[in-house]
């Protein structure tokens, strides 16, 4: 991953501007982008237990951990943890005043050089304030120095030269080795220098339990036999107090419907099941909030197959596939619109999002013919072939996983149509992406990538080309599609290193319209997000890239 951080770029901000990254124009989201009953705060009761079902109670709970990266972990720690930045429904980040009053890029040469000023009311659960030392320890546990330190990603943390005590205690300044403009991506979640100070407390510390705390609440109590975490609205909290009592999050392995219908869960996410979507609405005293979400469905082609080393034929495979009519029954019974995602970088409801795709995202089955015809694949009855050797790609999908049998099954039907077939695989889950998307032992596959605020750091490794190695072999690290040119790579690189909002922009854009002629990763759409939540609750459901505010949650009667 080394190999892929030289991102570019001081930050898009000078020294006053409001941070984050930011196109030069906000336009409509396509899609609806939050749902999440926006109530005013001194509307909102005081008081009251919020029950929380999570779909998973995992063991670690260090989020900067291997083993934290989940979803459940961060809807807890969110509403304790400290991060610099929040970010609002369009991707659009800001300071979160609670912990950070100012952080700008204060130099830009020889080096990039970010000054934080961080809240000197801002303390830790232990009474010990936050301070410059917290955010050195966590760099010098993320920047892969330290392999003992199992972190979930070095990425950004490895281009840090120094972080080092400013005028205070309370000033932090960083220096990069390399210019980074995604740089507010850092240090979020932040945890106490306790939590970095050694492998060990890295890697233990935070399993089955939660030591330190700096939100809005504190841990009452974290119940491992009945799965259970309890917090309570911290009086120390120096920020707007939490209008909730308690927040209670509960792991439900069995039926989260009935648990919520029972009374037992107030809030849970719903997921994509069309089944749970409609029993969750028939529920009593049930609204299931929609919005876009933060990853998308795709396909992943693989470039080194026989079959599909050849662009022509990648390119085939893109316009023979009607990706509107594949997204309808994705999500059939949803409620959700049809919108077909044609960026790689930006998501639907993203700042800065623009359509990409050109013809290879329209569906054409004639100039897919006429492509496999240029590259030989000839047709033979129904059956294109070339050398004698049928066009046949395997389509390895994992087990229990229902969306991808559809997909598999449906693009073996469209296929059919333009004479190439397709052999659908089943593994078992857990072996998915070791043995399977890892090693390149497929033709075609099929899952959701992440979306978040910082479009090029995101997702740079997924298309960043491949390094050589021994012989003939590539190293292609987070590069599943195994295709990719220095003309990508340079063209990410611009992205992430002009100062001139509308030429980042377009920027970005443009290194989307090159990845997309590769055709290594294939859009289809943003994902719903479906919460269901008891109707008279507000500031909470479905938030997409907003970061919610725990403290504003609450009941309105």
């Amino acid at each position: 991953m080394a190999a892929l951080i030289a991102l570019g770029s001081v930050s898009a901000c000078g020294g006053d501007n409001i941070p984050g990254w930011r196109g030069s124009s906000l336009a409509p989201s396509p899609v609806k982008a939050i749902d999440i009953n926006p109530v005013p705060r001194e509307k909102v009761r005081d008081g009251g237990t919020l029950k929380w079902g999570l779909g998973d109670f995992p063991t670690q709970w260090n989020q900067n951990h291997i083993d934290g990266d989940i979803t459940s972990v961060d809807t807890v720690m969110s509403a304790l943890m400290p991060a610099p930045f929040r970010s609002d429904e369009r991707g659009q980040v800001s300071f979160d005043l609670d912990y950070v009053t100012n952080a700008r890029v204060t130099a830009t040469t020889p080096h990039q050089v970010i000054t934080y000023t961080l809240n000197p009311k801002a303390k830790w659960s232990d009474g010990k304030p936050i301070t410059w030392a917290d955010y050195a320890a966590q760099w010098k546990a993320m920047n892969g120095q330290n392999k003992a330190f199992r972190v979930d990603s070095t990425i950004a943390y490895e281009n840090i030269q120094s972080v080092t005590r400013g005028a205070s205690d309370h000033e932090v300044v960083v220096t990069l080795a390399q210019p980074f403009n995604e740089w507010q991506s850092l240090f979020s979640p932040l945890y106490p220098a306790s939590a970095n100070a050694t492998p060990e407390a890295f890697n233990s510390d935070w399993v089955n339990k939660i030591p330190v705390t700096a939100g809005p609440f504190k841990l009452s109590s974290f119940d491992v036999k009945n799965k259970t975490i309890t917090l309570d609205r911290d009086d120390n909290w120096w920020g707007d107090k939490a209008k909730l009592d308690k927040i209670v999050f509960r792991g439900v392995k069995t039926d989260m419907v009935r648990a919520f219908t029972k009374g037992e869960v107030d809030v849970f996410d719903v997921g994509a099941s069309p089944d749970e979507y409609s029993r969750a609405r028939g529920a009593w005293d049930a609204v299931v909030r929609q919005a876009a979400g933060t990853d998308f469905r795709q396909f992943t082609f693989n470039g080194e197959s026989p079959a599909l080393s050849d662009l022509r034929v990648r390119r085939a495979m893109a316009m023979a596939l009607d990706r509107r009519a594949l997204m309808q029954l994705d999500l059939k019974g949803l409620g959700w619109p049809a919108v077909t995602l044609d960026n790689h970088f930006l998501a639907n409801s993203q700042q800065g999002y623009r359509g990409n795709a050109g013809d290879l995202g329209v569906y054409n089955p004639q100039r897919a013919g006429q492509l496999l015809d240029e590259a030989g694949w000839k047709l033979s009855g129904k059956t294109r072939a070339k050398n004698g050797t049928p066009l046949n790609l395997r389509f390895v999908v994992p087990s229990g996983v229902g969306v991808s049998d559809t997909e598999a099954e449906v693009t073996r039907l469209m296929l059919r149509r333009i004479g190439v077939g397709v052999t659908i695989q089943t593994v078992p889950f857990n072996d998915f992406f070791t043995k399977y998307l890892i090693p390149g032992n497929f033709d075609v596959t099929a899952f959701s990538y992440p979306a978040t605020p910082y479009p090029i750091s995101n997702a740079f490794d997924v298309y960043a080309n491949g390094e050589a190695a021994k012989g003939d072999d590539m190293k292609w690290y987070s590069n599943l599609g195994r295709t990719g040119s220095h003309e990508i790579d340079q063209a990410m690189y611009r992205a992430g290193s002009v100062l001139d909002l509308a030429e980042a922009e377009e920027s970005v854009n443009t290194a989307d319209g090159l990845v997309w002629q590769e055709i290594n990763v294939l859009p289809l759409y943003q994902t719903p997000q479906n919460v269901a939540v008891r109707s008279t609750l507000a500031n909470i459901g479905a938030s997409g890239f907003y970061d919610l505010k725990y403290a504003d949650i609450g009941f309105t009667s």
